[in-house]
């Protein structure tokens, strides 16, 4: 074999499989032709000393025996050559007169007709069956090429590992030196995947920018019977062109034709599915997001609305009507502008830490800490709005100290006791108390108020969830369970023992191993 003919097999690993069969075929034939030879020796061997008292009728039938056998071990060519041998045998050695090839009478020339007639037919049976039963495998094995090319582009998988997947398959199922699957994008082709030796500019340009267009549905390209280097498939869904698939050094059959067909049929659907799966989900994407803007439009609308209108009735009061006022009323409409001021700085505060969230650039900045101390800097923060006496802080002074963010967690408590205060009677204590649980530190805040029904207390912290009873979650407790999370350790909604809600966090204290 020449250098080129080696490269050539070398690159087509279908054509040395080819070239074996052709090599197992002939040798199949030369040991059939073996056997009957043999046999119709063996015949002569065993036969000839009783040839005397044996009628040439029966001789003819003994020597089917050997040409039947190669036809079974070496098909037709070398079952019909053991015809031609055993009846040039018969005619030496068992037809009178003995030792020449004349026939002589009428009786042995119909003895041997009937020979050949029977091993012809039988032939003939045998070169059938032969020949279904290759079919039959040919069948099967395309059937399980089928089904294992198939099976890759029904599983749920993005568009651009389907189509990764796709040139593999073709790949190694059709055995091509390299595969590239070209998709149509404003009537232009574009590579979306390859697998092997990349196309040339040269053979993009002879490739059809329109694949299947007229609504023709998938078909083979006339490119694929030519003997060109580069041979393409086109993808068509609907009677919409989707793209090309390229196939370079591929030698095919009919059956690969026909399984190549196929293959591109449920390809260029399977393409077509996950086109409308990713459509489908950025839909869904700007759909959710178009919720979550009109959501956060409602809660941000909404608790603005009250601090503003407070400070705007206040000052507008202090404007017009100060000198009038008595020393107590106008001190009462400051404190009033100073409590909803901090509140709408709280506001603006989770706002900007909700964008930080988002945009992922908040960090944690651990540090050891007491707890009582984060709690009463937090209640300093609500301190110009509180009555005297409405909070109480219950914790024990044996109480390990932490290892958080002291600003996260101070946010933390904030959001929970303005929470507590939106959500509890005016005159309602809210209890904040701390105790070691599970190798931590559990903070609990109470309220008075209705509680949280064991439904809704998952749901809660979620972003701008809105419940039956009219209460809006708002950005609060998703910051604080947010900031919480960041830490590692979890926060949770529970029935006060005296009625009411309690929002429970734990926190890591400096020695627990998972703090460090």
């Amino acid at each position: 074999m020449t250098s080129a003919g080696v490269a050539s097999a070398q690159r087509h690993p279908r054509a040395r499989l080819a070239r074996a069969w052709d090599h197992r075929r002939v040798r199949r034939r030369a040991v059939g032709l073996a056997c009957g030879a043999t046999g119709a020796i063996a015949m002569v061997v065993i036969m000839l000393p009783l040839r005397a008292d044996v009628n040439v009728s029966t001789v003819t039938l003994i020597f089917i025996i050997p040409a039947i056998a190669a036809e079974i071990v070496g098909g037709v060519l070398a079952g019909f050559a053991t015809v031609a041998l055993s009846a040039l045998v018969l005619d030496f050695f068992f037809i009178p007169p003995y030792g020449t090839l004349s026939i002589g009478s009428a009786q042995n020339w119909v003895g041997l007709g009937v020979y050949l007639v029977v091993v012809g037919l039988v032939a003939v049976v045998v070169g059938r069956s032969r020949t279904a039963r290759g079919e039959a495998e040919r069948n099967a094995l395309n059937i399980r090429r089928v089904y294992e090319l198939s099976e890759l582009l029904v599983q749920d998988r993005s568009e651009g590992d389907l189509l990764i997947s796709i040139v593999d398959a073709v790949r190694r199922g059709f055995d091509v030196e390299a595969v590239s699957l070209l998709v149509l994008e404003d009537a232009h082709l574009r590579v979306a995947a390859s697998v092997g030796p990349a196309l040339t500019s040269e053979e993009m340009d002879g490739l059809d920018p329109l694949p299947g267009r007229g609504g023709r549905p998938v078909s083979m390209s006339a490119a694929l019977a030519a003997p060109s280097e580069l041979r393409t498939v086109s993808l068509a869904a609907a009677g919409r062109p989707i793209g090309v698939l390229a196939l370079k050094g591929a030698q095919f059959s009919e059956d690969d034709r026909e399984l190549l067909v196929t293959f591109a049929n449920d390809a260029a659907i399977a393409m077509e599915r996950a086109q409308l799966r990713e459509l489908a989900l950025r839909t869904a994407l700007l759909e959710e997001l178009d919720r979550l803007r009109h959501a956060l439009m409602g809660a941000v609308s909404h608790d603005l609305r009250t601090p503003l209108a407070t400070i705007k009735v206040a000052s507008s009061t202090l404007v017009t009507r100060g000198r009038q006022l008595s020393a107590d009323d106008a001190h009462e409409l400051h404190q009033l502008i100073e409590i909803e001021s901090d509140r709408l700085t709280r506001l603006v505060t989770n706002l900007l830490d909700m964008t930080r969230i988002e945009a992922g650039v908040f960090t944690v900045q651990r540090s050891v800490c007491d707890v009582r101390s984060l709690i009463e800097e937090a209640v300093a923060v609500l301190g110009p709005g509180l009555h005297p006496g409405r909070i109480v802080i219950d914790t024990p002074s044996s109480l390990p100290r932490v290892d958080v963010d002291q600003l996260l967690i101070i946010q933390v408590l904030v959001n929970l006791l303005d929470n507590a205060l939106r959500h509890s009677p005016d005159e309602g204590r809210i209890t904040i108390t701390a105790r070691v649980e599970h190798s931590g530190v559990a903070v609990c805040v109470d309220d008075e108020g209705l509680g949280v029904a064991p439904e809704n207390r998952q749901d809660i912290f979620d972003r701008f969830v809105q419940f039956d009873t009219g209460g809006r979650a708002g950005l609060g407790l998703t910051i604080a369970k947010t900031f919480v999370e960041a830490h590692g350790e979890r926060i949770w909604c529970e029935e006060a023992p005296g009625g009411g809600a309690r929002f429970v966090f734990s926190l890591p204290v400096h020695d627990d191993p998972k703090a460090s």
